[in-house]
């Protein structure tokens, strides 16, 4: 289906906003009345300029409190029309969006509504224009689609028909079922928004939280199979009203929304049984391997050495090491890593089992995240990789064929390591706040990954917002991070290592000569006696360990942190029993910890 976006739905001037949407694959695009009016290019040469980019403007909007008005009202509200439409014929458009009355002097007469709304069409139609009448959750008088529906079938006009708004139907709890009680040829327009589920004023919420589709909590899948179950053949088209969208790169922003509409239609394809329209690669299995580069290798290979690792492989042509232990495998990159402005250590790439990379990274491209170019010699093993949203690059390996493996020359290992690491438990990943519903929409969408809620934690300078995602086996977990910025930002890349006796780890650990983990304020244990009756023994063994504790009704957490280097940590972790959940109730005391100097951390 064509596909459609309104201008108030990116940041930035008119012309930057209509140059974004081309560049992401957009038919056309909505024209919000404020970004026209602040334009200084004439209708005449906005529509010259949507034309040479090859997009339509499908819509001309918002119209408002135009109904159930008084007669003296209706008069100057019909002279305003007269001016948008000749206004819309320059622009080159034919549908003009017409909210429900919202002003507080609205007439509750459906029967008034209909005759006020049958002139406009009336009008309308002189200039070959449609009137798409559409109910606002906050209406005066019509707040429900199908309210509005049965005012336009009682106006009874060609040109009058309806716009269906996912946010106005969802936001109220109506049933979208009824949608398909509408005839398709007076849907005139479709407008979507996904938007968190959220406890408050159904305006506020409107005008601040949309979001775009599947970075929310709607079905929209649903809805959309009601609307085409109706023979509506007009565009996809996303309104969104958002904060972080209006200060966010309109390029980006724009790219996000294209691969939200691919999703979705992926989506109700699978509601519809029509076939998926996306290639569909089986979910990634498991970390094949995480990759830091850094400019320290001695002190986080010091790091490695302490937590069991041994260097088991050099790469034949890049100066990078292999380390590992059991089916946890770290990649130690010795150079300055380029996406860090600091050139501080960091977290660069993720290697993931995909049962068939070559469809997986057809898939990325598909959702609007091609391949990355890589330098390689001609004998080294050809991976596939994209950029993940905060810019770690993502390797799509066939676990079946470790053909990347060949790329190194094995290595004497360094002596007999203890360890009982046996894999990459997860990996948690910081993002900017305008890039983190990108990357909930990334992740969802080209790994298949399945989001979790989002937790919001308390930091000792504000608050951690966070979400995991993982696969149907819960065999890979991503956690993502909101990043903090400024003097009190802190790391917010973590490798999680599954540890079969994490006890006997941070046995190691403590009795080393110098300090490797995260020291852990006394008064966490006293407030984990209150929490849990442990009893008298295991309550002392975890206070001298330094391990934190949780657990959910599948069973136990134990879990411990390393020191940071530079931006990347480490955490053990042992999950007794079928824990699901990632220690979050511990994240204030490892963050304060980690807030603390180093001096007040040694002496604590």
């Amino acid at each position: 289906m064509r596909t459609s976006i309104a201008t108030v739905s990116l940041s930035g001037s008119l012309t930057e906003k209509l140059d974004a949407i081309a560049r992401a694959g957009f038919d056309g695009v909505e024209i919000f009345e404020n970004d026209l009016l602040g334009c200084p290019l004439s209708p005449e040469q906005v529509r010259e300029r949507t034309e040479q980019l090859g997009l339509s403007i499908d819509l001309y909007q918002p119209f408002r409190d135009f109904d159930s008005t008084s007669p003296e009202r209706l008069r100057a509200n019909l002279r305003r029309a007269e001016h948008k439409f000749r206004l819309m014929n320059r622009l080159g458009t034919d549908t003009l969006l017409v909210c429900s009355n919202a002003s507080p002097d609205a007439v509750t007469d459906d029967d008034l509504a209909a005759e006020q709304l049958r002139q406009l069409a009336e009008r309308a139609a002189d200039h070959g224009i449609r009137i798409a009448y559409e109910a606002l959750a906050w209406g005066r008088h019509v707040d429900t689609y199908l309210h509005a529906w049965r005012i336009v079938r009682a106006a009874d006009h060609p040109n009058l028909g309806t716009c269906l708004d996912s946010f106005h139907i969802l936001s109220r709890g109506s049933e979208p079922e009824g949608i398909e009680a509408v005839p398709g040829d007076r849907i005139f327009f479709l407008q979507l928004a996904d938007a968190p589920l959220l406890a408050m004023d159904v305006l506020q919420w409107s005008r601040h939280y949309r979001c775009f589709p599947g970075q929310g909590g709607f079905d929209l899948a649903a809805l959309l199979a009601h609307v085409l179950r109706t023979g509506y053949a007009g565009p996809l088209s996303l309104e969104i009203f958002n904060d972080s969208f209006r200060q966010a790169d309109a390029g980006r922003t724009a790219v996000d929304a294209m691969r939200s509409l691919k999703a979705l239609e992926e989506s109700v394809a699978d509601v519809l049984s029509t076939g998926s329209p996306l290639p569909r690669p089986g979910q990634p299995g498991g970390f094949a391997f995480a990759e830091i580069a850094t400019p320290d290798p001695e002190r986080l290979g010091s790091l490695l050495s302490a937590l069991g690792f041994s260097p088991t492989g050099q790469h034949g042509t890049k100066p990078v090491e292999l380390w590992e232990q059991s089916g946890a495998t770290i990649l130690l990159n010795r150079t300055v890593p380029q996406a860090a402005d600091d050139g501080a250590t960091s977290l660069v790439a993720l290697g993931l089992d995909s049962p068939d990379p070559a469809l997986s990274a057809a898939r990325a491209k598909a959702l609007m995240s091609p391949v990355l170019p890589r330098d390689r010699a001609p004998d080294e093993a050809l991976l596939d990789a994209v950029a993940a949203p905060d810019g770690t690059e993502l390797f799509f390996c066939d676990p079946a064929k470790p053909l990347w493996r060949e790329d190194f020359s094995p290595t004497v290992p360094r002596g007999d390591a203890p360890g009982s690491i046996r894999s990459i438990d997860h990996v948690v990943l910081a993002h900017p706040w305008d890039q983190f519903d990108e990357a909930a929409l990334f992740y969802r969408s080209v790994l298949g990954l399945r989001p979790h809620e989002s937790i919001e934690v308390a930091d000792p300078y504000g608050l951690l917002r966070s979400r995991a995602m993982t696969n149907r086996a819960g065999t890979l977990r991503l956690v993502l991070n909101m990043a903090k910025v400024g003097p009190r930002g802190l790391p917010g890349q973590h490798i999680a290592l599954a540890d079969d006796d994490i006890r006997a780890t941070a046995r190691r650990l403590r009795d080393l000569p110098y300090t490797e983990t995260l020291p852990i304020p006394d008064n966490y244990y006293d407030d984990l006696r209150a929490r849990f009756d442990l009893g008298e023994e295991r309550h002392r063994e975890l206070r001298e360990l330094g391990l934190l504790y949780d657990r959910d009704e599948h069973g136990e957490f134990l879990h411990l942190y390393t020191v940071t280097v530079d931006r990347v940590f480490f955490e053990l972790v042992q999950r007794v029993g079928g824990y699901q959940g990632f220690g979050m109730a511990n994240a204030p005391a490892r963050l304060t910890a980690q807030h603390a100097p180093a001096s007040a951390r040694a002496d604590g």
